[in-house]
C-alpha cells in the first residue's frame, strides 16, 4: 500500500541523542477517543497488553510497554482519548493523561479515523499540537483495502504532506509507520555496560528516606536531603559497587497524591518518577516504619505492580520503634491489607541511615533480581504441570466433560517480569481463581520471590 512521502516536524535522517544508561525514547500515541489507538499499540508490540474496546474511554491511564523495531528499542505509550470538549470528570482525567503523555514523549503518532473523515474533534487535537517541536507522525487508521485509500484525501487539509495509511486491525502500513520512525531511535549500544546492569528506583511518598538511603549507600552526599517534602526533582542515576557486584540505583522525587501535586514543575518530577519505574529492575519501596501505611503509598505500590517491576518494601525509620515488640506484627497485618497484591514482595525492616540495614539490603536485591530475570526450561515447566494438574484438573466446562490434562502445555515467554504462556483447549473456561492457584504454585515449586509472574491463557 503505497504512502504519501514527506517528514515529520524533526529532521528523520537525525536519530535521538543515546543518554548513557538513560532509557530508551518514549513513542506515545494519541488521537480522539475510539480511533484505534489501543489496537495500534497492541499490533505494534505483538501481543495484546491493552484492553480493546469500540466504547470511547476504556483506556484511561497511560499504558506502557517496551518495544524493539529493528534491533532498535523505544518504549511505546497508549493513552486515553484526546477529547479537548470533554467536560465529564473521568473524560477530563483522561485527556489529562494524554495531555501528559505528549508532554513526556519524544516522538508522537497522531492516529485518526480514516472512515470518519477528519472531524471537528481531530482539528482540536491537531490544534493542540501546532505548537509542539517533537518529531510527530499522522496515521490514517482503517484504510485497509485500496478502496479506501481515496479517503486519504481529506486528511490533507491538516497542512502536512505527509500520511501514514494503517490498518491497525490487520497489520497493513505498521511496517511503514515504524520504518519511518526507525532514523529515530537511538542506534544499539552494545558496549554500553551500563545498560545491562541491575537497575534499582528507589520511590515513595515524600519525606520518607528515599535520599537518606542513597546517599548512605554511596556514603557520600551524592543527593540532596532535606526535610522539605519535594527536594528531588529529577531522577538521579548512581552507580554502587557492593562485593564486586555494580547496581545503578535511581533516586526519585517523592510522589504526592494528585491533588496535592502542583501542575509545572513538581507535576513533571512525579511524572518522572513513574517514569523512572518503568525502566528499573527493581523498584524500592519506602515506607515510614512510624507514620504507617497511607493511601498513597497503596498507589505508588500500584503503580509498580502496574508497570510489572520486581519489588522490596523497606519499612524505614524502623529503629525509631524497636522496643516495641508488637509493632512489627501490626505493622505486617497492616501490609496484608494495603497490599494483597504486593503478598510475593519481601519486606526489611531497617532506618537508612543505619549501616546493618544496607548490609541486609545488597543480598535480597541480587536474589531479587535473579527472579526477575529467571527463565525455567520448557520440558521442566511441563513436568511440572502434569503434576500439578493431576492434584488439581483444569476447570470442568459447563455440562461437558473434564478436560484431558494432557491438552495443556507451558512456556515461559518472556523475563523482566516472568511471563508465562498456558495454553488449553477451551481459555475461555480458565478462571481467575484457578490462575492465581497456578502463579501460587510456580512461587512455591520454583522461587520467584519478589518478582510479579504474568500467565497468558491461549487456544492450542
Amino acid at each position: 500500500m503505497p504512502r504519501a512521502k514527506s517528514n515529520p516536524q524533526q529532521d528523520p535522517t537525525l536519530p535521538l541523542p543515546p543518554q548513557e544508561g538513560g532509557p530508551p525514547p518514549l513513542v506515545a500515541i494519541i488521537g480522539r477517543p475510539n480511533v484505534g489507538k489501543s489496537t495500534l499499540f497492541n499490533k505494534i508490540l505483538g501481543q495484546k497488553i491493552a484492553i480493546v474496546d469500540d466504547v470511547p474511554g476504556v483506556t484511561r491511564d497511560r499504558n506502557y510497554a517496551d518495544a524493539t523495531y529493528r534491533n532498535r528499542k523505544f518504549r511505546l505509550v497508549d493513552t486515553g482519548g484526546l477529547d479537548l470538549s470533554a467536560s465529564d470528570s473521568m473524560l477530563t482525567l483522561i485527556r489529562r493523561q494524554s495531555e501528559l503523555a505528549i508532554a513526556e514523549a519524544d516522538i508522537l503518532i497522531t492516529l485518526l479515523d480514516g472512515r470518519s473523515g477528519l472531524t471537528p474533534p481531530d482539528h482540536e487535537v491537531v490544534k493542540l499540537l501546532r505548537g509542539v517541536t517533537k518529531p510527530l507522525f499522522y496515521a490514517i487508521n482503517k484504510i485497509d483495502t485500496p478502496k479506501s485509500e481515496p479517503l486519504l484525501a481529506d486528511f490533507y487539509r491538516l497542512g502536512t504532506d505527509q500520511l501514514y495509511p494503517i490498518s491497525a486491525e490487520h497489520g497493513l502500513g505498521v511496517a511503514e509507520l515504524l520504518d519511518a520512525i526507525y532514523p529515530l531511535l537511538p542506534p544499539a549500544e552494545e558496549s554500553d555496560e551500563l545498560q545491562q546492569l541491575p537497575r534499582i528506583a528507589v520511590v515513595g511518598r515524600p519525606n520518607v528516606g528515599k535520599s537518606t538511603l542513597v546517599n548512605a549507600l554511596l556514603g557520600e552526599e551524592r543527593v540532596v536531603v532535606s526535610n522539605v517534602p519535594g527536594t528531588t526533582r529529577d531522577p538521579i542515576d548512581s552507580l554502587v559497587t557492593h562485593q564486586d557486584q555494580r547496581y545503578v540505583f535511581t533516586d526519585t522525587a517523592g510522589i504526592r497524591r494528585r491533588g496535592k501535586v502542583d501542575r509545572g514543575v513538581e507535576g513533571y518530577s512525579v511524572l518522572r518518577s513513574l517514569r523512572a519505574i518503568g525502566r528499573s529492575d527493581v523498584a524500592v519501596l519506602l515506607l515510614d516504619g512510624q507514620e504507617g501505611v497511607t493511601e498513597q503509598d497503596t498507589k505508588i505500590a500500584g503503580s509498580i505492580l502496574k508497570q510489572g517491576r520486581a519489588c522490596i518494601l523497606l519499612i524505614n525509620k524502623w529503629d525509631l520503634r524497636a522496643g516495641d515488640e508488637k509493632a512489627r506484627q501490626e505493622y505486617e497485618l497492616e501490609l496484608r491489607r494495603r497490599f494483597p497484591f504486593l503478598a510475593w514482595a519481601p519486606i526489611l525492616y531497617g532506618s537508612a541511615i543505619k549501616p546493618e540495614s544496607l548490609r541486609r539490603l545488597f543480598p535480597l536485591l541480587k536474589d531479587v533480581h535473579t527472579m526477575f530475570t529467571k527463565r525455567v526450561p520448557t520440558g521442566a515447566l511441563n513436568t511440572w504441570l502434569q503434576k500439578i494438574l493431576a492434584i488439581h484438573p483444569l476447570p470442568v466446562r459447563k455440562h461437558k466433560p473434564s478436560l484431558m490434562t494432557k491438552a495443556a502445555f507451558i512456556t515461559q515467554v518472556a523475563t523482566k517480569p516472568p511471563v508465562f504462556a498456558l495454553f488449553v483447549g477451551h481459555p475461555g473456561d480458565m478462571t481467575p481463581a484457578y490462575l492465581r492457584y497456578l502463579e501460587n504454585q510456580l512461587r512455591e515449586t520454583y522461587g520467584f520471590t519478589g518478582t510479579p509472574l504474568r500467565i497468558m491463557v491461549r487456544k492450542k
